[in-house]
């Protein structure tokens, strides 16, 4: 049966201007914008792109992970150094809505985007 073999890109509209909210993604989390304004990621660049996975989940209505932002989606990013990312974010003067978090999985940060969004950070 023909089925779904990962996420291809990650698309949504911006509440102002999208290329002020682009460059704050280019200036605070390093978002490499192409010519044609959006960014492309390529899992070889990962350095664990051999153990490195897109991870896909519906949450129940009332889920609390969404209460800090004013989206019902968040996206998660893959960084190379957290600890360096948070203590730029901060100075920045970017919310951090949850600094580090540890898991089996890696570590995590949550931050808001100027326009509401909730953004997750991953270190694996």
């Amino acid at each position: 049966m023909p089925h779904v073999t990962g996420i291809g890109g990650v698309f949504f509209k911006a509440k102002g201007d999208p290329q002020t909210l682009s460059a704050w993604y280019e200036k605070h989390l390093g978002v490499k914008l192409q010519p044609w304004g959006g960014a492309a990621f390529h899992w070889a660049e990962d350095k664990n792109a051999a153990t490195a996975a897109t991870a896909w989940n519906i949450d129940a209505k009332d889920s609390e992970k969404y209460t800090q932002g004013e989206a019902n989606f968040i996206i998660n990013y893959r960084v190379d150094d957290l600890s360096g990312m948070v203590v730029n974010l901060k100075q920045a003067g970017v919310r951090i809505v949850k600094a580090f978090e540890q898991s089996d999985y890696g570590k995590f940060a949550t931050i808001l985007d100027p326009e509401g969004n909730l953004v997750e950070l991953w270190e694996q």
